[in-house]
């Protein structure tokens, strides 16, 4: 059995002792009957044997005799006696039975042989002479004592699972709070908030220290990704002014050309420059959604409807470019999220879909439970999904088709923005992006 969970160990740490717990309490209830009943039968065999006599000298009388002295001795006054004669017959005795007894050793329970008699053990003895002489005692010092003491194993063990399982409970509770506090500050950390921190008790112990522990391990995480994430916004804010400047320059000198190879040359240089502003741009739009401020402005949307939307504005665009682009809207997708945010994914999707595929490709859009975009075009082999999803990755046979790394990276920051889920699938042929995203 795999443990997978709190729940699942705890039920099978119940179940454990549960299961032990009975077992005990079963074995000491038989293991005590049994004694009793080995004592008793000792005790029977012994009387059997006084009451008897010789074997050889067994007279009826003598043995009435012994029988009548027996029932009034302290020691053996409990104990019921009956002589039968080899037809079945009563001679005589302190007991009566409404039938007959097996020879040897029997458990009498609740069968009214004797009334008054809850439980007890019989020893028949055949004494000489066609003669059986039965032994009779009872098991239990008072009626419904059987009773009573299943009753006290009951409660005994009763409270110690009572006891147990309220302890199991505090504890599940406890752990189950602590993880769950974890597991919320690991959930708003994925959503975008460096600031989520685990709660620590002041009243210390262990749990404390782990949260502390976590807490610092996050502070560092935090600079760390402060750090790098500085850096790189840094150089995004601070090379795109003097980008924009050079953009501005090589218009000019582009109006200011005088033959068509200048002109050719700065177009080239323009069309880089803007290649490069629109790179920081996607770079600092990818850090902007990966703040998590943008889900304050979320709002109930029909993805559907905006696909079909988007569809419907880039369907000439994608004609333009020599391939068609298919709706299948109809069915609702009610969410919570940014409609430009989503938006913007879509046109994302689209324009790398026509980027990296050949002249007649068919596109389709589709919602059912999901947003799917899927193309028949060369796809991605599944070794190199990974790298077409990281910043800046570029497949080799993509290398040509211009672009800068940081259309999927972008989807995949909106996807996870909305707490969704993307995935690189082979449409055989072709690829298929499934998006999922959480009513």
């Amino acid at each position: 059995m795999r443990f997978r969970s709190l729940r699942t160990l705890t039920g099978a740490f119940l179940l454990a002792f549960l299961v032990a717990t009975l077992g005990t309490g079963f074995a000491i209830y038989a293991v005590t009957l049994r004694t009793i009943e080995r004592l008793v039968d000792r005790r029977l065999e012994n009387v059997n044997d006084s009451v008897a006599g010789i074997p050889g000298d067994r007279r009826a009388a003598d043995i009435f005799r012994r029988v009548d002295a027996a029932t009034h001795e302290r020691d053996t006054g409990d104990i019921g006696f009956v002589l039968l004669d080899a037809e079945g017959h009563r001679l005589g005795g302190n007991i009566g039975l409404s039938r007959p007894l097996p020879m040897g050793f029997s458990t009498l329970a609740g069968d009214r042989l004797i009334p008054g008699l809850s439980a007890g053990r019989a020893l028949v003895r055949d004494v000489g002479g066609g003669m059986t002489l039965t032994t009779i005692a009872e098991t239990e010092p008072f009626d419904d004592y059987n009773g009573a003491r299943v009753r006290i194993y009951l409660i005994g063990f009763g409270s110690i699972l009572f006891v147990v399982l309220g302890g199991l409970i505090v504890f599940v509770v406890t752990i189950g709070r602590r993880i769950g506090e974890t597991r919320h500050t690991v959930e708003a950390i994925i959503d975008g908030d460096m600031t989520r921190r685990v709660p620590v008790d002041r009243s210390g112990g262990e749990f404390a220290q782990q949260a502390m522990a976590f807490n610092r391990m996050l502070d560092r995480i935090s600079d760390l990704m402060a750090s790098i994430s500085n850096v790189s916004n840094d150089i995004a804010h601070d090379l795109r002014t003097p980008l924009a400047r050079l953009r501005s320059q090589l218009a000019l000198s582009l109006r200011r050309a005088e033959s068509p190879v200048q002109r050719d040359d700065l177009e080239a240089a323009i069309a880089m420059s803007d290649d490069l502003l629109a790179m920081f741009a996607a770079m600092l739009r990818i850090a902007e959604i990966e703040g998590g401020d943008r889900r304050a402005g979320f709002a109930r949307l029909d993805l559907a409807a905006l696909a079909d939307e988007i569809g419907v504005m880039m369907q000439p665009v994608v004609a333009d470019s020599g391939r068609m682009l298919a709706l299948a809207t109809a069915s609702p997708l009610p969410i919570v999220g940014d409609g430009q945010l989503l938006g913007q994914l879509i046109v994302n999707l689209i324009e790398n879909t026509v980027r990296h595929t050949p002249v007649g490709t068919r596109i389709c859009i589709a919602v059912t439970d999901t947003l799917t975009i899927t193309d028949d075009g060369p796809g991605i082999p599944a070794d190199q999904r990974a790298l077409a999803m990281r910043r800046f990755g570029r497949l080799d046979t993509s290398r040509h088709d211009g672009g800068h790394g940081l259309g999927l990276p972008l989807v995949e920051a909106i996807v996870r923005l909305h707490r969704g889920t993307i995935a690189l699938e082979d449409a055989a042929p072709g690829l298929r992006v499934v998006i999922a995203v959480p009513a």
